[in-house]
């Protein structure tokens, strides 16, 4: 039962009300169709911006417990967008446990999450295993989540590092060594 509140609990809202605000359907619903695919999206295709509040959501870990990111204000929180079938992200992943779990996982103002595009909870659990990752994975289905934040059809690995207030400071795409290391080093900073 709560994977299916999480379904709903994913869904764009905009979408949801576009398609029944004035008891209209599926006029509205393309409406909010067209709306959303209007977005502009930078040259990697994020649709948020350095300094935006980070768009919110619910969404189910893979123990079945569920996470609303704006109660994690005052939280440093980092959200890795990834999938089993993504080779960058397999190969990134063990870094993220290592340089920043396992560093920061006991820091109770630090949350970090990987948000799986649009799996099913058993394949995410198997994939978590094979990858070696202990840090808490997020199922998104519909990659809805995924869609607050790029492009729907963009690609993954992405991680998106939102500070105590809730606004995005840093995002990256792909596994860059360099890049990774800046992640890193800007989150120390900001736990210190």
């Amino acid at each position: 039962m709560l994977l299916g509140l999480a379904v709903l609990a994913c869904s764009d809202p905009d979408k949801v009300t576009g398609a029944t605000a004035d008891g209209g359907g599926a006029g509205n619903s393309e409406k909010a169709d067209t709306k959303a695919q209007q977005v502009e999206a930078d040259s990697v295709g994020y649709i948020v911006k350095l300094g935006d509040i980070a768009p919110d959501f619910t969404c189910t870990l893979t123990d079945g417990s569920q996470v609303t990111l704006s109660a994690l204000r005052g939280k440093v929180v980092m959200l890795q967008f990834t999938a089993s079938w993504c080779g960058v992200c397999r190969k990134e992943m063990p870094f993220i446990e290592k340089d920043i779990w396992l560093k920061h996982k006991d820091n109770p103002k630090f949350v970090l999450m990987g948000i799986d595009r649009d799996e099913p909870v058993e394949t995410v659990v198997a994939f978590g295993q094979q990858t070696g990752v202990t840090y808490p994975l997020a199922l998104d289905p519909g990659a809805d989540i995924f869609a607050k934040y790029a492009l729907r059809d963009a690609g993954i690995t992405r991680n998106v590092l939102i500070d105590e207030e809730g606004k995005i400071v840093m995002m990256t795409r792909l596994y860059n060594e360099a890049e990774f290391a800046s992640l890193v080093a800007k989150i120390d900073q900001m736990l210190q």
